[in-house]
């Protein structure tokens, strides 16, 4: 099974197992509920997490149209049309024609590349990221000065991805607090934006450089934030 289906699939059976004990109309409609509450409440809003879920399905589908590689290494984050890639590949030319293909679905404002090469990750790879990264989620569901729900946690290789909308430049730094802090975590990345209302006015950003040829662009400069771990 894909990395990234198996990892939707161990989502739902989390919350499949909350909702054992109701009936199964009654456990399908909760599950449609919480996820329709869920997105709702998330600053997108509905309709640009469903935005989001169409153009994240678009991509993982095509990568495994067009090798297994793709699907099965690379990791699919999206938030307002912001595409988030990480993982490994095996070869160059499968590292661009990932990110040249997430280029091209309908919707998608920028795409940040994080993809390294190497070997696609093993099973063990994907355990011991998944513990970092649910360890992380975990940190920031609990802190009440945090909305957790705008942030999108991924772990690749101990390295720990953000992708979301922080309410403020404190709140942000509370997160990335947080991810400094898991065992094992060697650095964190974060491509989180502040909400308009609540960023202060920034400066003039340059234009992003070209990339694979110049038909895209791969990251927006300024935009990608790295913190270094406590030791």
């Amino acid at each position: 099974m894909p990395r990234n289906a198996l990892r939707s699939t161990l989502a739902i059976l989390g919350l499949l197992v909350l909702l054992a004990p109701l009936p199964g109309c009654v456990a399908a409609a909760g599950v449609s509920a919480v996820a329709v509450g869920y997105q709702s409440t998330q600053d997108r809003g509905l309709g640009g997490a469903v935005s989001d879920a169409t153009i994240k399905t678009a991509i993982t589908a095509s990568y495994a149209h067009y090798d297994s590689a793709l699907s099965d290494g690379i990791d699919v984050e999206v938030y307002e049309g912001r595409v988030l890639l990480t993982g490994r590949v095996p070869r160059q030319e499968q590292h661009d024609l990932a990110v040249r293909t997430a280029w091209k679905v309908k919707g998608v404002t920028q795409v940040y590349d994080e993809v390294k090469l190497g070997p696609v990750p093993s099973s063990n790879d994907d355990v011991n990221d998944g513990w970092i990264s649910t360890r992380l989620r975990n940190e920031l569901l609990w802190d009440s000065d945090v909305r957790s729900i705008n942030y999108t946690v991924t772990t690749s290789d101990h390295v720990v991805y953000l992708i979301g909308s922080a309410q403020s430049r404190e709140e942000l730094d509370r997160v990335t607090a947080y991810a400094r802090n898991v065992p094992n975590v060697r650095r964190v990345v974060s491509y989180v934006q502040i909400r308009p209302e609540k960023a202060p006015a920034p400066a003039a950003a340059e234009p992003a450089p070209p990339v694979g040829g110049g038909d895209a662009a791969s990251s927006t400069p300024g935009s990608r934030i790295e913190v270094t771990p406590l030791q």
